[in-house]
């Protein structure tokens, strides 16, 4: 079916998980570019503070305190859009947490958890989106944008919940894809792979290691997950993603498993550790919301604030060819890794 994407000036843009990192980001980023907000996240006091201050700035935005785990409060986020928009044209299934630690050393309590708000909460608002927006007319369309991760596609010790998760959401997001397509819904759906991102990420996650833990580099910024978010509401795009790394390790994990997964599991398991000791285990964000209004964590070493590639890959004629040389390289480096050192 062929239908159009609003320019995002003239979009009513949903967005969960948006008083922190990359949501409040692309809050902030549509809002300058003209977009109406419907904004969504447990903290209502953030929530408030975030749409005064784009309001204060001449933009338009409304928050909705809810959390994604809830059905019935995803489907009054749609009804407050349109109470206050009459419509929307997108929806961003932001909001997510993790969990550091052995799956082992996991309870199924905390686990069961983040599955609600990681996985179910895409699946509460990718549906009530898609119901609305299969319904759009004379030629325009809509977009549902789910945030995925590398994890999507590779597996990372020491998060198995969360990768298990993100796992979840891309074979839900690619079979919710098919189902609209097979009945010619004019609905665009997204998956968004970042890599390592300088967000309050590791802040918020729940940790069952005996150190502080960390994300493995590369780390980049936020905004480049932001922006693929953004160039997905107004340009149709399968999946988008966000850091070579990312690419390359979905890569690696497909064609070489055997091999990635020899120099995956020391390596997660070195890289995600510090030398600190661990923070109060009753601060993270699982159960309740964390600290909010913080874009970006500061994180030690080297944040890549552009990427190439990423750039690139928003033009689907490179596509293929993107794909294509990520595996060669990827390949190499791991081949590299492999051979023994020279005595």
């Amino acid at each position: 079916m062929s239908y159009r994407l609003k320019p995002l000036s003239e979009q009513v843009i949903v967005l969960t998980g948006a008083t922190s990192g990359v949501g409040l980001v692309t809050a902030r980023k549509a809002a300058r570019r003209g977009a109406k907000l419907v904004l969504v996240a447990r903290n209502q006091v953030a929530l408030e503070q975030l749409c005064e201050e784009i309001r204060e700035q001449g933009g338009q935005a409304i928050p909705v305190t809810a959390d994604v785990c809830d059905a019935e409060q995803m489907r009054n986020v749609a009804v407050k859009a349109i109470e206050a928009f009459g419509e929307f044209d997108t929806w961003v299934n932001n909001a997510g947490v993790s969990i550091f630690g052995a799956a082992s050393d996991v309870p199924l309590e905390d686990q069961r958890k983040l599955f609600d708000t990681n996985y179910w909460g895409v699946v509460h608002g990718s549906l009530v989106a898609a119901e609305y927006l299969r319904g759009k007319q004379d030629g325009l369309g809509g977009a549902i944008i789910n945030m995925g991760s590398e994890a999507s596609d590779a597996p990372i010790a020491l998060q198995a919940a969360y990768v298990a998760s993100k796992h979840a959401v891309k074979g839900f997001t690619d079979s919710l894809r098919l189902e609209l397509e097979s009945v010619q819904a004019p609905v665009s759906v997204t998956l968004i792979k970042p890599a390592a991102l300088d967000t309050m990420f590791v802040k918020h996650a729940k940790n069952y290691l005996d150190v502080e833990p960390k994300l493995p580099p590369p780390i980049y910024d936020p905004e480049l997950a932001a922006d693929a978010i953004l160039h997905a509401a107004a340009h149709p795009h399968r999946d988008l993603f966000v850091g070579a790394a990312a690419k390359v390790m979905s890569s690696s994990a497909y064609h070489m498993p055997g091999l990635f997964d020899r120099m995956a599991s020391n390596l997660f398991s070195r890289s995600q550790r510090t030398d600190k000791p661990p923070r109060p285990r009753e601060e993270n964000a699982l159960h309740e919301p964390g600290r909010d209004m913080q874009e970006r964590a500061g994180m030690e070493g080297v944040v890549f604030r552009s990427c190439p590639y990423t750039a690139m890959a928003k033009r689907p004629r490179l596509s293929g060819a993107l794909a294509v040389g990520a595996t060669v390289i990827a390949y190499a480096a791991l081949s590299r890794m492999r051979k023994p050192a020279a005595h």
